[in-house]
Parts: structure tokens; C-alpha cells; sequence
């Protein structure tokens, strides 16, 4: 009897070990997320340039206002539009828009630099 519920034991393990893996290659590949030193022009700007100007910036007849300054990221930051975009939290368009969601790393340099108070840095 001890020989079959060890047997049985041994089975349900080999089944639920698997489980447990994560294979995502962004988890497994994953390198610690830095925001020890956010700063607008070295870390925020260039997020923007990658993920929102193709349709935020100077040129762009397909929305209603650019981001390509520091003053007009600064007017999004301040009224909340900014983080309620890019954080998918319902309140605002999800953005980017038909992409996918910007990576949690991402999302929290930008969340840092809107705590720290948006500087021109």
C-alpha cells in the first residue's frame, strides 16, 4: 500500500513540476529593471521616440497633439493623460495604440520620472 500512494505521489509531482516553469523568453531573459537614474532626455525620450512618435510628433495629421518636446510630454504628464495612456488603466486610450502595451520596465521609468515630478533633466 505505502508503495503505491509513493508511486501515486511520485506521478501527480512529474505532472505538476512542469507547471511551474515559466517559458515567457522576457522572464527567462529578463535583465533587472533600472530606474535608479530616469531622466527625460536619456531614459523617457527616447521611450517615446521608440513607441509614440510615429503618430506623436511634428507632421503627424493622424492626432490631436505631439509629443516630440519636453513642454508637451510635460502638459500630458501633468494632466494625467501620460500615465493613463501608456498604463492601459481605462481611464484614457490605450496607447500605443494597435501595439502592444510597453513593457512593465518601461512603464516603471516612466511611472518614476511622473513621481519624482516630470523634471527637465
Amino acid at each position: 500500500m505505502r508503495e503505491t500512494t509513493f508511486g501515486l505521489f511520485m506521478i501527480a509531482m512529474g505532472m505538476l513540476i512542469p507547471g511551474c516553469t515559466n517559458n515567457k523568453e522576457e522572464l527567462l531573459y529578463a535583465q533587472p529593471c533600472d530606474t535608479s537614474a530616469v531622466t527625460y532626455s536619456a531614459v523617457i525620450q527616447p521611450i517615446l521616440r521608440e513607441n509614440c512618435y510615429s503618430c506623436h510628433s511634428t507632421g503627424s495629421s493622424t492626432v490631436p497633439f505631439d509629443l516630440n518636446t519636453y513642454s508637451l510630454v510635460r502638459t500630458r504628464a501633468a494632466n494625467g493623460s501620460l500615465w493613463g495612456s501608456v498604463s492601459h488603466n481605462g481611464t484614457f486610450i490605450a496607447m500605443p495604440q494597435n501595439a502592444p502595451k510597453l513593457s512593465d520596465c518601461n512603464l516603471a521609468k516612466i511611472k518614476k520620472w511622473l513621481n519624482d515630478g516630470f523634471p527637465n533633466n
